[in-house]
C-alpha cells in the first residue's frame, strides 16, 4: 500500500564556457567531466531502468546554459577530443600497471569506462544528450523542468525587475526551443526566493517550483504539513526541500558519499604520476589536473588511503540504497498517520554529485529507485508535477525570503568577496532597460537589432550565479572575475556603440561568435 510520494529531483547546471578563440580552455574542462562522469551515467542508469521495466519517476532539472553547450558542435568536437585522449591515457595505464596487480584490473576497467562512454556519446547518442534525455522523458519516467538563464541569483537581481523577468522568460524559452514543450517545474537558482517572485513564475507558465525548508516553515502563516505538501502562493505550487533525506546523501560528516569504501575524488594520477608522463594529458603540459583515473578508496580516519574495490563499493552502495528506503519509509509512515493527505518528501541534489563528486552516484540512486519501485515498502516516486494532479486540498501560503547555502539567506552570493559585483550590474540592467524602452515602436536596423540582441546576451551571462559562488568558495577566483568584468565590458561596448550608432560589425560579430547562446532573444523583452 502507498502512504506517500518520494520526489527526487537532480538539478543540472554549468556556467557557460565558451572559447572558440582558443584551441582548448580549461575551465571547458567542467563540461566534459560531467558528461563524462554524470550525464553518461545518468543516461545508462535510465536506459537499465527502461530495459528492466522498473516503474519510477525522477525529475531533472536542466539550465539553459547547460543545455546551450550541450548542444554546441565545438563544444562536442571537443568533447570527442577529450574522451579520446582519456581512452589513451587508459591504454597506457593498462601497460604501465601491468606488474602492478592492485592497480591493474582497475585500470583495465578505466579503460573500459573511457571506451563506453566514448562509444555512447558518438554511437548511441549522435553527440545529442538532450535528445536522449527528451526520450526518456516522452516515455513517462522523465520529468524535465529547467532554471533561469543564466542562473542568476534573482534575489539580488531584483533591484531590477527586468532582469529577473528575462533571466525567467529567456530561461523558459530557451527550454521551449530545445524539446518542444514548456516546462511545468522552475529550478530557483541556488533556490534563491523573494515573495513576488512567484507571480512572475506564474506569469511564464510554471505550475510548481522548489523552495528551502525554512521558506516554508517561516511563511507568513506556517503551513499544516510543513515542507511534505504544497502550498499555494497565489495559483501556483511551492515545495519545500526535506531536510532528513537531504541530510543522508549531502551532510559533509554523514552522509553516504563520505563512506570509507567509496572512491576517493582527489587522489588523481594527474597529481600522483610523474610530470612528463601525465604532461600529454593536462591542459598546457604543465597544469596538474584532474584525469578521471583514481585508484585510491577514501578509507577512515587518518589511514594512508587504501586501494579501490569497486566490489566492496557496490556492496556498501546496495546498503546505503536500503538505508535511504528504510529511511523514507519510516518518515513516511509516520507522516501519514499524522496528516489528512499523503505526504511527498521532496529530494532535491545537484546532478553533478552524482558520479563526479560521488563515483558510486548513480548506481545508488538507481538501487534507491529499484527498491521504491517495490510493492511493499509503503513509498512511490512522484514527481511534485504528478503530485498536483491529485485532488488534494493546497495550503495558502506565502514563503519566506530565502537561500539554500550557507546560513540560509544569500550570505554565499552576497559578501565581502564579490558584493562589488553587483552596482556595475544593476547599473547595466537599467541602462539596458532604457534602452529598449527608448528604441520600444522605433524601426531599428539589422546591425543594431544584432548589437541591441548581443547587449542583452552580454548582460545575462555576466547576471550568472556561479561567478559571485566562485569568488566566496575561492576556487577559480581569477577566472570568475574575468568572466563578470569581460561580459559587462562587451554589455558597455555595445551600449555606447549602440547610442552614438557606430556600430563596428566585425566586433560584433566576434562576440556573437564567442557568446554564441539563446539565438531567439529579443531585446525588446527588457523595455519598461
Amino acid at each position: 500500500m502507498n502512504n506517500g510520494y518520494l520526489a527526487i529531483v537532480l538539478h543540472a547546471h554549468l556556467p557557460y564556457v565558451h572559447h572558440p578563440e582558443h584551441d582548448s580552455f580549461f575551465e571547458e574542462n567542467w563540461l566534459f567531466e560531467a558528461i563524462s562522469e554524470c550525464y553518461l551515467p545518468l543516461l545508462a542508469m535510465l536506459e537499465r531502468l527502461r530495459y528492466d521495466r522498473v516503474a519510477y519517476r525522477l525529475t531533472l532539472s536542466l539550465s539553459p546554459t547547460l543545455m546551450a553547450m550541450l548542444r554546441n558542435p565545438l563544444l562536442q568536437n571537443r568533447f570527442l577530443r577529450y574522451m579520446r585522449g582519456r581512452v589513451e591515457l587508459a591504454e597506457r595505464e593498462v601497460e604501465r600497471t601491468r606488474r602492478l596487480p592492485q592497480f591493474h584490473a582497475l585500470a583495465q576497467h578505466y579503460l573500459q569506462l573511457f571506451q563506453d562512454n566514448l562509444h555512447d556519446y558518438q554511437q548511441r547518442y549522435q553527440c545529442d544528450l538532450l535528445a536522449a534525455f527528451q526520450r526518456h522523458h516522452s516515455g513517462g519516467r522523465l520529468e524535465l523542468i529547467t532554471t533561469a538563464a543564466t542562473h542568476g541569483y534573482l534575489p539580488l537581481l531584483n533591484v531590477n525587475p527586468a532582469s529577473v523577468r528575462n533571466q525567467i522568460g529567456v530561461g523558459v524559452d530557451s527550454f521551449r526551443a530545445q524539446f518542444g514543450f514548456a516546462p511545468h517545474g522552475f529550478w530557483l537558482p541556488e533556490c534563491g526566493y523573494y515573495p513576488g517572485l512567484e507571480q512572475t513564475l506564474k506569469a511564464e507558465g510554471i505550475d510548481y517550483f522548489f523552495l528551502e525548508s525554512h521558506a516554508l516553515l517561516n511563511a507568513d502563516r506556517r503551513p499544516q504539513f510543513d515542507v511534505y505538501a504544497p502550498v499555494d502562493c497565489g495559483g501556483i505550487a511551492a515545495f519545500g526541500r526535506d531536510p532528513a533525506a537531504s541530510h543522508q546523501v549531502w551532510s559533509a560528516e554523514s552522509g553516504y558519499p563520505g563512506d570509507g569504501d567509496y572512491r576517493e575524488y582527489y587522489r588523481d594520477i594527474g597529481f600522483d604520476l610523474p610530470l612528463e608522463y601525465i604532461a600529454p594529458y593536462i591542459l598546457d603540459g604543465e597544469t596538474r589536473i584532474n584525469t578521471g583515473i583514481k585508484y585510491y578508496r577514501i578509507t577512515g580516519g587518518k589511514q594512508p588511503k587504501q586501494v579501490y574495490q569497486p566490489e566492496l563499493a557496490k556492496l556498501k552502495l546496495r546498503q546505503h540504497a536500503a538505508d535511504f528506503i528504510a529511511s523514507r519509509q519510516r518518515q513516511i509512515d509516520a507522516l501519514a498517520a499524522e496528516m489528512q493527505q499523503p505526504p511527498i518528501v521532496v529530494a532535491p541534489y545537484d546532478a553533478e554529485l552524482f558520479g563526479h563528486w560521488w563515483f558510486e552516484g548513480p548506481l545508488w540512486l538507481e538501487q534507491v529507485l529499484r527498491l521504491a519501485a517495490g510493492t511493499d515498502n509503503g513509498v512511490q516516486t512522484a514527481s511534485c508535477g504528478d503530485y498536483l494532479q491529485l485532488p488534494l486540498p493546497r495550503q495558502p501560503a506565502l514563503p519566506a525570503a530565502s537561500s539554500w547555502g550557507e546560513h540560509g539567506y544569500s550570505e554565499f552570493w552576497l559578501n565581502e568577496s564579490n558584493d562589488w559585483i553587483y552596482p556595475l550590474l544593476h547599473k547595466a540592467a537599467a541602462e539596458m532597460e532604457k534602452l529598449a524602452s527608448d528604441l520600444r515602436g522605433l524601426q531599428v536596423s539589422d546591425l543594431q537589432r544584432r548589437a541591441l540582441n548581443q547587449a542583452a546576451r552580454s548582460l545575462l551571462l555576466a547576471q550568472a550565479s556561479d561567478w559571485p559562488f566562485i569568488m566566496k568558495a575561492g576556487t577559480t577566483i581569477d577566472y570568475a572575475r574575468k568572466r563578470i568584468t569581460d561580459h559587462l565590458a562587451r554589455f558597455n561596448y555595445l551600449h555606447d556603440a549602440i547610442r552614438k550608432n557606430r556600430i563596428d560589425e566585425r566586433y560584433l560579430t566576434a562576440l556573437e561568435i564567442m557568446d554564441d547562446i539563446f539565438p531567439d532573444i529579443d531585446f525588446r523583452a527588457y523595455a519598461a
